[in-house]
C-alpha cells in the first residue's frame, strides 16, 4: 500500500495588541504564511488567558499594550513555557528590549518590518534562531561587553570581589533607588530571591549595608 503523506499541521499563534487594525494587519500576513491565528487579545490579562486557553506555539505580544506586554511575557514564560513568546513593538528603547528577554521573550521584533518576514522570523524562534533586528543585536553586544568588563568590584588592600550576573542587576537597579519589591517585579523573581542575592553581594563586598554597597560601586577604591 502507498505510504500516507503526512500534513505538517500549521503553527499556531495568539496575537495580543491594543490596537485592533495593527492585529488585522498582522493576523493577515500570517494566516497568508500558513499560520492558525486561535485568538487575539488587547491587553496583557487577555493575552494570559488566551495563551492559557489554547497552548498555541507562539504568543505575539505588543509592550506597550494595556497591562504591559513584557508583564504578559513573562507570566507565560513561567506558566506556560511550551508556549515561545515574542515581542512585536515601535520601542527601540535598550531597556524595553533587555527587560523583554529577562521575562523570557524568545524574539523582538519591530512593527516596521516588513510584514512578508514575520511568519519566516517566527519560524526561526521555533527553531531555536534569535528573532531581532541587526540594531538591537548590536546593542545587546554592547550591554553585554560593558557588563562582562565590570565583573569585579575593587576593594582596598583586596581582590577582587567577583559577583555573578544576577548579583549585578540587583546591585543597579538598588542603585536606581528601587526596593527590593520593585526589583522583584524588574526581574520576575520573588521578594525572597531578591533579599538572598542582597546577602550574598553585601558578603562578597564585606560590607554590611546595601547603601555601603552602593558607595563602593560608585566610588571603587
Amino acid at each position: 500500500m502507498p505510504e500516507e503523506e503526512t500534513i505538517d499541521e500549521p503553527i499556531r499563534v495568539v496575537i495580543a495588541d491594543d490596537h485592533p487594525p495593527q492585529r488585522a494587519g498582522v493576523r493577515l500576513a500570517l494566516e497568508d504564511g500558513g499560520f492558525e491565528v486561535v485568538a487575539e487579545a488587547g491587553d496583557a490579562g487577555g493575552a494570559f488567558a488566551a495563551v492559557h486557553k489554547h497552548r498555541p506555539d507562539v504568543a505575539l505580544l505588543d509592550i506597550h499594550m494595556p497591562g504591559s506586554g513584557i508583564a504578559a511575557a513573562g507570566r507565560i514564560a513561567a506558566e506556560v513555557p511550551e508556549t515561545a513568546v515574542v515581542m512585536l513593538t515601535v520601542s527601540r528603547n535598550d531597556a524595553d528590549l533587555f527587560d523583554a528577554l529577562k521575562a523570557g521573550a524568545a524574539g523582538y521584533l519591530l512593527k516596521d518590518m516588513d510584514p512578508d518576514r514575520l511568519p519566516d522570523a517566527l519560524r526561526g524562534v521555533l527553531k531555536g534562531e534569535a528573532a531581532m533586528p541587526r540594531a538591537l543585536v548590536a546593542r545587546l553586544m554592547d550591554e553585554f561587553r560593558v557588563r562582562s568588563s565590570r565583573r569585579k568590584v575593587p576593594l582596598i588592600g583586596r581582590k577582587g570581589a567577583e559577583l555573578t550576573s544576577k548579583e549585578w542587576e540587583v546591585l543597579d537597579l538598588l542603585r536606581e533607588g528601587l526596593t527590593t519589591a520593585q526589583v522583584a517585579e524588574r526581574l520576575f523573581v520573588s521578594p525572597v530571591t531578591v533579599r538572598t542575592h542582597v546577602s550574598a553581594i553585601l558578603r562578597k563586598l564585606k560590607v554590611s549595608s546595601r547603601e555601603e554597597a552602593i558607595r563602593l560601586l560608585d566610588d571603587p577604591v
